[in-house]
């Protein structure tokens, strides 16, 4: 398989290519739509493996919070915190995708943890969620996807 490097925002789009259905998003715009997901996944890499975890967030302050138990999670942010997230959507306008990447920082400090919103988390899953973890954004990018044509036509030529 052979990987294409996606077309510059400066290319002229023909119809349907992937200039056309993959604009850029401003980072002010990124940071506009991360916060109506609520649901993103957390990668990591450590120990020479990529690992990627469903998370519930909160924006705060220009960061992202979230909950987490104890186990492969918090281990392999703890010995290689830099991490990316990845959160999506869909809005009037077509679907989104917003990568942040950045350092995570596990909050040990309660009074840290009561002067953020992390309180304001409620896990999806159960268990004891007392770990509150913090992603420092180093870069912030996004893509506004087109919605797909379904006519089926141009798959069989």
């Amino acid at each position: 398989m052979t990987l294409l490097p996606l077309p510059s925002a400066a290319t002229s789009a023909t119809p349907g290519s992937a200039a056309d259905v993959h604009a850029p998003l401003s980072v002010d715009e990124c940071w506009r739509l991360v916060p109506t997901s609520g649901r993103g996944v957390v990668a990591t890499a450590a120990d020479s493996r990529a690992d990627i975890f469903p998370v519930n967030y909160l924006v705060d302050a220009s960061t992202l919070l979230f909950r987490s138990a104890p186990g492969t999670k918090l281990d392999e942010l703890r010995s290689a915190p830099e991490a990316a997230f990845e959160v999506e959507g869909e809005d009037e306008v077509g679907h989104w995708s917003v990568v942040i990447r950045g350092t995570a920082q596990i909050i040990g400090d309660d009074v840290a943890v009561i002067g953020s919103a992390a309180l304001q988390l409620q896990p999806w899953a159960g268990g004891a969620k007392r770990n509150f973890v913090r992603i420092t954004p180093s870069a912030v990018s996004g893509r506004r996807l087109d919605r797909a044509d379904f006519d089926r036509a141009h798959l069989y030529l």
